[in-house]
């Protein structure tokens, strides 16, 4: 049987970087672990309830999306400060209201336990948030939670990713109990080129679920977006 692993973990050193950056004892390297966790999950709830009331919509090729996608959350500690910078694709209130960002470090700082340590939090703009996996992923669940046909949710993110992303190659995977089917299955789409098994191609990912009426289904997003091969 052919063995899976990540692509992103395949290709760090190379094409990809790790999302936290710090060095810890041994023995408190699993807190710290679990403190970033912890980060990731109070941005994640803070930002997905504030987009809903502020209620920010962008239409894309003849689908309306919500703003304020995640694409990545970067750590960086040293021993008494700590920096996180969250990029986004299609950032709107974050940008539009600043005073909402120390808020949201007020918030962190709840979990964050800080101490003596400082806390920065800043907001990056990812250039093409067309090709990014967790935001093409986000625009698949939008679609998904709306009851728009699996496959014509799938076949539009891509046509999304490739007509606005220009994205050299794309692969979409669903699985679980596809439109109510009592039996879980798998059901992919691929267009271009994904070159898995090539460390020196850019190949971004993603792996998520989403919550429908009919069960949980599993996502997973692979793009190609660069011309190296």
């Amino acid at each position: 049987m052919g063995q899976k692993i990540n692509p992103l973990g395949f290709r760090l050193g190379t094409t990809q970087n790790h999302h936290s950056i710090w060095f810890e004892k041994p023995k408190n390297y699993c807190k710290s672990l679990q403190e970033d966790q912890k980060i990731r999950d109070r941005i994640k709830n803070y930002i997905d309830n504030h987009r809903v009331s502020y209620g920010t919509k962008q239409r894309i090729l003849d689908i309306d999306i919500e703003t304020d996608y995640i694409s990545r959350i970067q750590i960086e500690k040293v021993r008494d400060f700590v920096q996180v910078i969250i990029y986004m694709g299609l950032p709107t209130f974050l940008i539009e209201k600043p005073h909402k960002i120390k808020e949201l470090k007020g918030d962190v700082e709840k979990v964050l336990h800080c101490g003596n340590r400082k806390l920065t939090i800043s907001i990056s703009k990812i250039g093409n948030p067309f090709v990014d996996p967790n935001i093409l992923a986000a625009i698949l669940t939008h679609q998904l939670k709306n009851r728009v046909s699996f496959r014509k949710a799938m076949k539009k993110t891509i046509e999304v990713a490739e007509k606005k992303g220009f994205a050299k190659g794309i692969k979409v995977q669903l699985a679980g109990p596809i439109e109510g089917r009592e039996m879980a299955g798998v059901e992919w789409f691929r267009k271009g080129r994904v070159s898995l098994q090539t460390i020196r191609t850019k190949i971004d990912f993603c792996s998520t679920t989403v919550r429908t009426i009919h069960g949980v289904l599993g996502i997973k997003i692979w793009v190609f977006a660069n011309g190296k091969s």
